[in-house]
């Protein structure tokens, strides 16, 4: 009977009779929709306070424009003297050439000659005919972007095919554009391959000078025709075709760094017979 009264004298839970009291005094809180529309205005103000800032700060600061472009027009200048620099200086060695092959031919004519023959294989001088041309292109890279280290061409498979060329009866081989000597390296610096210390990127063009049916054969039965065989089975494409005509550029010319008149050789310096002690500068010794 006691808990039937407490039911029927106070049916409202002691909670909620003070929760009721409360909004009584207060007031209603604000509705759902108020506090969504007041939070979303509060993201939008920080969401464009943030971005302002961002801004700013990657904004370039007009000294640093100005510094840039000041570098941009030096880079600019001095290309363009570069430039200026190295055609004279190809004019000046072009001068010699003739020069020196004057004064040869007035001399010695079998000389120019055996001279001619040399520079052809020492790769001193541009050369020009038939031959054949090879291009390696690797595979393309994964979906991560990322290519395969073991599935690109190497250095050492340059090097292989560049021999297989010269065994094949070659008369001038180049790589990218590269005129191989017999002071050239190929080699690899981290995953660049670099021809005669300068790096190149594929498609890797091997072009070689000589008769392009015996060169295609001679390559084919040597062992670099097997090692071009086997690369395609790392999908790297390998494209062989002869080519009526191939021109490739002279090689990078050593430095002199000194020279000395070889024994029992005379020297003529303004006209007179020197022996064979004087250098070129008239001096004993190295220049």
């Amino acid at each position: 009977m006691t808990l039937l009264n407490e039911v029927i004298r106070k049916p409202l839970d002691p909670g909620y009779r003070l929760a009721a009291e409360r909004k009584a005094l207060h007031g209603a809180p604000p509705p759902a929709a108020r506090r969504v529309a007041v939070v979303l205005l509060c993201a939008m103000g920080l969401g464009l306070g943030t971005t302002a800032a961002a801004m700013s700060l990657r904004a370039p600061e007009p000294s640093g424009i100005a510094a840039r472009d000041l570098l941009e027009e030096q880079i600019r200048d001095r290309t363009a003297d570069v430039d200026l620099l190295r055609e004279h200086a190809h004019a000046l060695g072009a001068e010699i050439d003739q020069l020196h092959a004057s004064a040869l031919a007035a001399s010695d004519s079998r000389l120019v000659g055996q001279l001619e023959d040399d520079a052809i294989a020492s790769g001193a001088v541009g050369v020009v005919g038939p031959g054949i041309r090879i291009t390696f292109t690797d595979p393309p890279p994964d979906d991560g972007g990322q290519a395969d280290p073991l599935a690109s061409l190497q250095d050492r498979d340059l090097q292989i095919v560049v021999n297989g060329l010269w065994q094949a009866g070659a008369e001038a081989v180049a790589v990218n554009g590269q005129r191989l000597s017999a002071t050239t390296s190929i080699r690899s610096a981290g995953r660049a391959i670099l021809v005669d210390l300068v790096p190149i990127i594929g498609p890797y063009v091997v072009e070689a000078v000589g008769d392009p049916q015996g060169l295609q054969t001679g390559l084919a039965r040597s062992a670099s025709g097997f090692w071009m065989t086997d690369l395609r089975r790392y999908d790297i494409d390998v494209d062989v075709s002869s080519q009526p005509e191939v021109r490739l550029p002279a090689a990078t010319r050593a430095a002199l760094r000194s020279a000395t008149v070889p024994p029992g050789t005379s020297l003529i310096t303004n006209g007179h017979v020197a022996g064979s002690s004087p250098t070129a500068n008239g001096r004993s010794g190295r220049t």
